[in-house]
């Protein structure tokens, strides 16, 4: 009775708060080797602390199996929703129905997952393909062509392969070009990339013209093939806007990093999370279309729009506040704006 008296005079006082409910957020990184995860997770971070939600995270350090340990992880710490960038697109679905038998929501992160228990959130990787081809080819309409792919595991790499063929294709048909070279590179890591352009020169004898890398990561690895037989300078793609790509674009030895706005995707996983984790149907999520997967799946999701960068409009990135001005210049003497 004592104890129920002091209770309701501490409430009549302003003393006493019920607990409300926390979201909590769990991210699933596959692993941080590129450079643009950190700067997704901070967008994430605002975003969901905007909406009231807490982050916590892991990092399966490119290991699917340790990834699968971390979702369980995470969902014996009572998340709310879980945002899971793939290191496997395949087996990870094991996650998916784990979160689906507790009620979990689950976004697919800038990868696609395979099932339509997940929202996928990504930019448009078909288009990124396009992009990265069309400026490679305007660069160099003839010759022959090496094709750097990403992850054979993670299906972004053939999105933005099927782009790719479908600008490069009429010029084949042509007999413009010459495919000479093709390999996924595996965990999309630069230095596998680079060991496979370095094969594929050998066996072409350095007869190489012109090479559409997936993105910033293994077009760097190609660079660094490509610099070693002194052929840097010769048409290079990528994407992502890695610091390290753009100042490679002003310095003229890559042509394209197609840019995906990491601050636009990780804000919007947050926004979604915090929707999804409070009670927001899939098809509800503001600007969501139904994608149809390769698999033959429709799907919940929402695709940002991508913008290819080369050296006729590096201020961009500047502007946006995205790279600063000394970075992006290193090196460079006259070149493009901004760094003339």
């Amino acid at each position: 009775m004592r104890k129920t008296l002091l209770l309701a005079a501490a409430v009549a006082v302003g003393l006493y708060t019920p607990a409300i409910a926390q979201t909590t957020v769990g991210v699933s990184w596959s692993n941080f080797q590129e450079e643009r995860w950190k700067t997704d997770e901070a967008a994430m971070k605002a975003a969901l602390e905007a909406g009231g939600a807490t982050y916590i995270s892991t990092d399966a350090q490119s290991s699917a199996t340790k990834q699968l340990a971390d979702i369980e992880s995470l969902m014996a710490q009572g998340v709310n929703a879980l945002i899971v960038l793939a290191q496997d697109a395949e087996a990870i679905i094991p996650a998916v129905q784990a979160a689906a038998d507790e009620g979990i929501p689950i976004i697919a992160y800038d990868r696609l997952i395979e099932d339509p228990r997940a929202f996928y959130l990504t930019f448009d990787n078909v288009e990124v393909g396009r992009m990265q081809a069309r400026a490679v080819l305007a660069a160099q309409p003839k010759g022959n062509y090496v094709m750097i792919k990403g992850s054979s595991a993670d299906p972004n790499a053939d999105f933005l392969r099927g782009g790719q063929q479908e600008v490069l294709q009429a010029a084949i048909d042509a007999g413009d070009i010459t495919i000479v070279g093709e390999a996924y590179t595996d965990g999309w890591l630069p230095a596998n990339a680079q060991r496979n352009m370095e094969q594929i020169l050998t066996a072409n004898d350095n007869n190489v013209d012109a090479v559409v890398a997936s993105n910033d990561g293994t077009a760097g690895g190609v660079v660094a093939a490509l610099t070693a037989q002194g052929m840097e300078g010769i048409p290079v793609s990528g994407q992502d806007g890695d610091h390290a790509a753009l100042n490679r674009v002003a310095l003229g030895t890559q042509t394209v990093s197609v840019w995906k706005d990491a601050r636009e995707l990780g804000k919007a996983a947050g926004e979604i999370a915090v929707a999804l984790a409070g009670g927001t149907m899939m098809d509800g999520v503001d600007g969501a279309i139904v994608f149809n997967t390769p698999g033959g799946n429709d799907m919940n999701a929402v695709l940002l729009a991508p913008i290819p960068v080369t050296q006729d409009n590096l201020s961009l990135v500047v502007d946006a506040g995205w790279i600063a001005q000394d970075v992006l210049c290193q090196g460079v003497s006259g070149g493009p704006a901004p760094c003339n």
